[in-house]
């Protein structure tokens, strides 16, 4: 279903793209990813990741640009000082969340200056992998798991951001996206509930 609903997405999206006579082009960077919502107790921290992919550009006005992207998104975050039970020993842990997801945001860029633009839109993620790195206090063995059974596979979000273009073929953006839909999966009776949150920086190059 997830192949299905993603490639759907594809051709409509880069369909309507060639429509319209669109320029296409190519984009990556850094991401500042993080857990917000009920996280438990938990003091999660940021974690660093990247993104790159492909964009189309889809002039609709003088002002208005329509831009759909698919980015590989590399995201998670860190937990320090978590207390463990193992085999009923009390253990401090320090765990690194490590997530990827395949990102398709449909931005709206609204040109407020020649080269100055505003963008906000939505966006739909496919959870690709999900593993823990957990690391025992007073162990130096880092213990790597796969969790992508704790995690859904569909991720919803809304994106804000700003971007600036130096010349015709290179811009450069930051976008904030706020996670809308709950990231784990929970059990009957079970009401908590975690999102996605990642601040990015991209340079992008349109051919």
């Amino acid at each position: 279903m997830k192949k299905i609903i993603l490639s759907s997405l594809l051709v409509l999206v880069f369909g309507f793209a060639n429509a319209q006579k669109a320029e296409f082009g190519i984009k990556g960077g850094l991401n500042s990813s993080n857990f917000s919502g009920d996280t438990e107790g938990i003091d999660f921290k940021p974690k660093v990741g990247f993104n790159i992919g492909a964009f189309a550009s889809i002039k609709l006005s003088e002002k208005i640009t329509l831009q759909p992207e698919i980015l590989f998104s590399t995201q998670g975050a860190k937990a320090e000082n978590v207390n463990a039970n193992v085999n009923g020993v009390n253990y401090t842990a320090d765990i690194d969340f490590n997530l990827s997801y395949i990102n398709i945001p449909v931005m709206f860029k609204y040109y407020v200056a020649d080269k100055f633009n505003f963008e906000v839109g939505p966006q739909i993620g496919f959870l690709t992998s999900a593993e823990t790195s957990t690391k025992l206090e007073g162990f130096n063995q880092t213990v790597d798991q796969n969790a992508k059974n704790y995690f859904e596979s569909v991720d919803f979000g809304f994106n804000l951001g700003a971007g600036y273009d130096f010349t015709n073929n290179i811009s450069a953006g930051i976008r904030y996206n706020i996670g809308l839909s709950n990231i784990l999966k929970t059990e009957a009776g079970d009401n908590s509930k975690s999102q996605n949150s990642v601040f990015s920086l991209s340079v992008g190059y349109k051919f």
